[in-house]
């Protein structure tokens, strides 16, 4: 009797993934299919332009290009989450279907961060230490840098692999053993620091190139106003799709440790559905790409835009050049300026 009674109540603490509100997840399921049908064809664009008009290799784009595919990766599991939320589940019955989804949203999210951030340093040091040698700019010419960021990402994915969590999240819900707490302790460092640190990074290479326009003359200041809206553009996506997310995890751990079962059932549906609005970085992206870089923009516009909006667009921005002036399309202006690029 006892021993019925002990694995009831063992049983009462373990997350089984059933939603605690159909309706929410059967919206947010909608939200995800309106993400995918949307993200799809933006993001086989982008890609087309990236290697067949572009042609990123020759453009030194390469870091931009790899933001795509992690792009890919996240727009790949979005039919797959919006099956489990609209039959009102949070994740599949299938543990290893589980593991992989959340192995690929997390090696999405460390891929999107880390190359956006190197964007944004790159940047920084083109502006703020302008003169002296940029190690990411040497970098970004080498195609096994990208290799090795996704290499040592995949480390930070092991803790999701280790031990079968419950609903992926299993933090504070299972029995209690050593082993179960460090490996999920060790999950939630890696969730929260390859948040808080980017950002931090990210606020202060913002706040330095702003101060640097704003003691630069008017001749300079064309260059640094696109420095700005660059590191302002990846600024509002972190801002958008990572810190809110980041925050209702914060929120969720600290009512679930408490016990608080109430404040958890809210808790559980405000953080997955700002994880549903964090997956619209494959369609925000698009606009850091055309900030970072003006080539691809001209591309992307020559390619997919009427011949009026052409000409409105491009030759408002490059004067008297024309969307086919080069075979790349990179406008003569970026060439005399590669250091505006990306």
């Amino acid at each position: 009797m006892y021993r019925r009674l002990n694995m009831s109540s063992v049983n009462a603490t373990i997350d089984h993934c059933d939603v605690p509100y159909k309706f929410t997840y059967q919206a947010l399921s909608g939200i995800m299919i309106a993400e995918f049908v949307l993200g799809l064809p933006l993001n086989l664009s982008v890609l087309y332009v990236f290697i067949f008009r572009f042609k990123f290799w020759k453009n030194k784009s390469i870091f931009l290009f790899n933001i795509v595919v992690a792009d890919f990766l996240l727009v790949a599991c979005l039919p797959a989450k919006a099956y489990h939320y609209l039959h009102g589940e949070r994740r599949s019955t299938d543990d290893l279907a589980c593991k992989t989804m959340l192995f690929m949203l997390f090696l999405n999210r460390g891929a999107s961060i880390a190359f956006l951030i190197t964007l944004s340093i790159d940047r920084y040091f083109n502006v703020v230490h302008l003169g002296r040698r940029n190690f990411v700019k040497v970098l970004k010419k080498t195609p096994q840098i990208s290799i090795f960021i996704w290499v040592l990402l995949l480390p930070l994915t092991i803790p999701t692999m280790l031990n079968t969590f419950e609903c992926c999240n299993s933090h504070g819900r299972e029995v209690e053993t050593y082993y179960h707490d460090v490996t999920d302790t060790l999950r939630e460092v890696v969730f929260f620091t390859q948040i808080i640190i980017p950002f931090v990074i990210l606020v202060y290479c913002t706040v330095r190139i702003v101060n640097r326009l704003n003691k630069k003359t008017v001749g300079e200041k064309t260059k640094l106003r696109r420095a700005v809206w660059v590191v302002l553009s990846v600024l509002v996506v972190f801002s958008i799709c990572f810190l809110p997310c980041t925050v209702a995890r914060a929120v969720l751990l600290a009512v679930r440790l408490k016990k608080w079962q109430a404040a958890e059932d809210v808790a559980v549906q405000v953080y997955d559905s700002l994880m549903v609005l964090s997956y619209i970085d494959c369609l925000l992206d698009p606009v850091v790409y055309c900030f970072c870089n003006s080539g691809f923009k001209n591309a992307y516009v020559a390619t997919f835009c009427p011949v009026s909006v052409q000409k409105r667009l491009i030759t408002s921005e490059s004067g008297q050049v024309s969307p086919t002036t080069t075979k790349t399309f990179s406008s003569p202006i970026l060439e005399k300026k590669p250091e505006a690029e990306c």
